[in-house]
């Protein structure tokens, strides 16, 4: 009979489990053994242009065995055409030819590379083998047979890299090639101008107004000369006639302008033909003197060191000088920050930083998964304060993995016991901030509710339903190097990036972090608005320096309260004050109480409604990374015609709003979260009807029911919706100065907060104002 347990051998004890004898991390040939590539064209190429490109694969001496392949991976953040082998005439088509006619296998993925590097270009020997010095030609946009090309990515890289990897062993282990190929994609002409001035100044303080001219991607462009005559709507000491931007400059600032005059204060700039061709945001000038400026920031985005584009410099230099921010921080993927580049970000933060002009926020993007909270941004005080990852999927150097917090919960409890002076905010990348795995009001004091990648009110709507007090920000949560400025492009980035209005006394980054704990600060899609929110109350208030639920904690007698404020009152009704400015006229102002709509206020009634309308769809499909929803579709007039239309948040120039006929118009559009349509004048105010088709749903309607309200099909999703409703065929308001009597319910939170809406597509929230019951203690 057999013995249970190990047999014994001439060797000793036989082994149950073999010797681990695969060990993914040394590469599986030397790298200059395994070929070289050339690629051609290699000049610089224009963001977003129509191009083809031949990259030319030779074996090295280890030739490609049979089932042998190569990848060719491109960064996550690029937004190029992707690659396709079925459709000749069709964009994008990629072809793949071996020199000794050996068969080839070609396809593209998404993600079949380690990230950043994810993006790839698999292309497989199937039958036959090569030896070294035979060739395989891959043609990235191959126009031999119809097809237009490729578009290359739509913003500028000084280093845009083909990566070949290479398995020539057929081991499906891919080493690096020691050359790579690579282009530099540059800005393309001048196609609009963006002039930025501060939101608020006190009658007689100096302030700065900084241009910039971009491409028609967003991509700062100074290609050839650019002169434009400059003028004010109200009187302005130190404003020149006219600017001219040499050719290779693509900003100007200009320094120590000051106004007398209280008012909204608009500068424009005019072309040659004399043209309006841009028209600052809006300056609200004061005679009163100012306890609070106002200080835009950007706190969210990442550079090529972890999954976006061009180095961290770069990114901060263009936060600084393009972006022309007060307040920018790198959030970069902690799962693949290594120590190494986690010193390099506090050495850069700490160059950069410089109180009073410009300021640095230390700190990462804590990416532990959904399950275990989700995305949350950290920020520090200090720049040499230690990181600890959710993970250390990326970084090779595990000696201190024993700092990783798996979850957010061991996140706030490490920074607690660390005594870390930190900050967290919430926020939805890929990943979403999952409120409900964990919470900590000493540290998360806010929520990002608006980013390129969409608009997230229901991140909002979370954080009530918790019953937390949190104020709104916005971000770009950048991958291309422009923070502050972010346009979306012609990938699965559906929105211009927000930005953050910090209300505080200084430029500093103690200012900041006091600004963000007391959640005074409002959010806009990009926008620089003036806003201010006050609640004013006939009985003296009592305002709380933490959530008092929470339990006894410092507070002070108040008869108001600002954007942030979390106070108690006796009264069951308070006036709510409101001033707002705009370059765009203002569409809308909701007030909300929690989720719960009050009421909207429009600067216009049913009797001031004319032959202008909107269609507006909105929404995505839900929380997670495919939350994209695809509206591409044609809006039909039956019975009437259209004059004129034009779209709203139409950001990608190949994709624009098309004129069928006078009575069909016709698009492709998608929505993460935010909102995007068309407005147009019908010929007849009142006659035909409407019917609006998309890949997302349907809406029909006589035209004589477009009203001031607006008329909706709900689609599901996350607020998936198609909207139609009138305008006034001119609307000239550009100021809001509301006073409305808001009422509370007794007993239970009320975060009062407003939505402002302007006809050029942008949208700002107020962080809330929250009125709570008596704790009792």
């Amino acid at each position: 009979m057999e013995l249970a347990g190990p047999k014994q051998t001439e060797a000793g004890v036989r082994r149950v489990k073999p010797l681990e004898n695969f060990f993914p991390g040394p590469p599986p040939i030397a790298a200059e053994l395994a070929g070289h590539c050339q690629l051609i064209p290699s000049a610089d190429v224009e963001a977003g242009s129509w191009q083809s490109f031949r990259l030319t694969y030779t074996a090295g001496p280890y030739g490609m065995d049979d089932t042998a392949s190569l990848k060719i991976v491109f960064r996550f953040a690029s937004d190029q055409t992707a690659p396709q082998t079925t459709d000749p005439k069709a964009p994008g088509y990629l072809t793949a030819e071996a020199s000794n006619r050996a068969t080839l296998s070609c396809r593209f993925d998404y993600k079949q590379n380690v990230r950043p590097w994810d993006r790839t270009v698999h292309i497989k020997v199937v039958k036959g083998c090569m030896a070294e010095g035979e060739t395989i030609v891959i043609r990235f946009g191959d126009t031999r047979f119809g097809s237009p090309g490729m578009r290359v990515q739509t913003f500028a890289d000084p280093a845009f890299e083909f990566r070949v990897l290479a398995d020539p062993i057929a081991c499906y282990h891919f080493v690096p090639l020691p050359e790579q190929p690579a282009i530099a994609i540059v800005a393309g002409p001048r196609a609009r101008a963006q002039a930025v001035v501060p939101a608020f100044r006190q009658t007689g303080d100096r302030f700065r107004l900084c241009l910039k001219t971009e491409d028609r991607w967003g991509n700062p462009s100074g290609k050839g000369e650019a002169r434009f005559a400059l003028s004010a709507n109200l009187p302005l000491i130190g404003l020149p006639g006219e600017i001219v931007l040499r050719d290779g400059e693509a900003t100007a600032v200009i320094e120590g302008l000051s106004c007398g005059t209280a008012g909204d204060l608009l500068i424009a700039l005019a072309s040659a033909n004399g043209a309006i061709t841009a028209v600052s945001n809006a300056l609200r000038l004061t005679s009163e003197a100012m306890a609070l400026g106002a200080y835009w920031a950007d706190l969210h985005g990442q550079s090529a060191e972890t999954i976006g584009t061009g180095t961290a410099a770069d990114y901060f230099c263009f936060a600084r000088d393009q972006a022309f921010l007060d307040v920018s921080g790198h959030q970069g993927n902690d799962f693949q920050i290594t120590q190494e580049f986690w010193a390099e970000l506090g050495q850069l933060g700490s160059r950069f930083h410089v109180p009073g002009r410009f300021v640095t926020m230390p700190g990462y993007e804590w990416s532990g998964n959904t399950s275990l909270g989700g995305d949350r941004n950290v920020y520090f005080m200090r720049d040499d304060r230690p990181i600890r990852r959710s993970s250390h999927a990326l970084v090779p150097d595990r000696s201190d993995q024993e700092t990783d917090c798996r979850t957010a919960a061991e996140l706030f409890s490490a920074l607690a016991r660390d005594g870390e002076d930190a900050l967290v905010i919430a926020h939805c990348g890929g990943r979403y901030a999952n409120l409900a795995a964990a919470h900590d009001p000493s540290f998360e004091t806010s929520v990002e509710i608006h980013s390129s990648w969409g608009t997230f009110e229901w991140l909002l709507h979370d954080a009530f339903e918790l019953g937390l007090k949190v104020g709104i920000v916005a971000g770009s949560d950048d991958h291309k190097a422009r923070p502050g400025a972010s346009w979306p492009g012609a990938s699965l980035f559906g929105a211009l990036g927000g930005l953050t209005c910090l209300l505080m006394p200084e430029l500093t980054r103690e200012a900041v972090f006091a600004c963000l704990r007391e959640r005074r600060h409002y959010a806009t899609t990009g926008n620089r608005f003036p806003l201010a929110v006050k609640a004013i109350f006939q009985l003296p208030i009592v305002r709380y320096f933490r959530d008092p639920a929470r339990g006894p904690c410092r507070n002070q007698l108040a008869e108001s309260a600002m954007m942030g404020d979390i106070v108690y009152s006796p009264e069951k009704e308070f006036l709510l004050h409101v001033e707002a400015a705009s370059a765009s006229a203002i569409e809308s102002l909701d007030i909300f109480n929690g989720k719960r709509l009050i009421s909207t206020w429009r600067p216009y009634g049913q009797r001031e409604l004319g032959r202008r309308i909107r269609v507006i769809w909105c929404g995505a499909e839900y929380r997670g990374r495919f939350r994209m929803s695809a509206w591409d579709g044609f809006a039909k007039l039956d019975g009437n015609s259209f004059a004129s239309a034009s779209a709203i948040n139409f950001f990608n120039p190949d994709k624009q709003l098309r004129m069928v006929s006078p009575r069909e118009l016709a698009w492709q559009s998608v929505t993460t979260g935010n909102f995007a349509g068309f407005e147009a004048l019908l010929e007849d105010a009142g006659a035909g009807s409407l019917k609006v088709e998309t890949a997302s749903g349907r809406l029909e309607l006589p035209v004589d029911q477009i009203g001031l309200e607006s008329s909706f099909v709900d689609l599901g999703g996350l607020d998936k919706r198609i909207l139609a409703y009138r305008l006034p065929d001119r609307n000239p308001c550009r100021r809001v100065s509301l006073k409305q009597m808001v009422s509370v319910e007794p007993g239970v939170d009320n975060p009062i907060y407003i939505r402002l809406t302007t006809e050029d597509g942008h949208r700002g929230w107020s962080s809330p104002i929250y009125l709570v019951p008596d704790p009792g203690w």
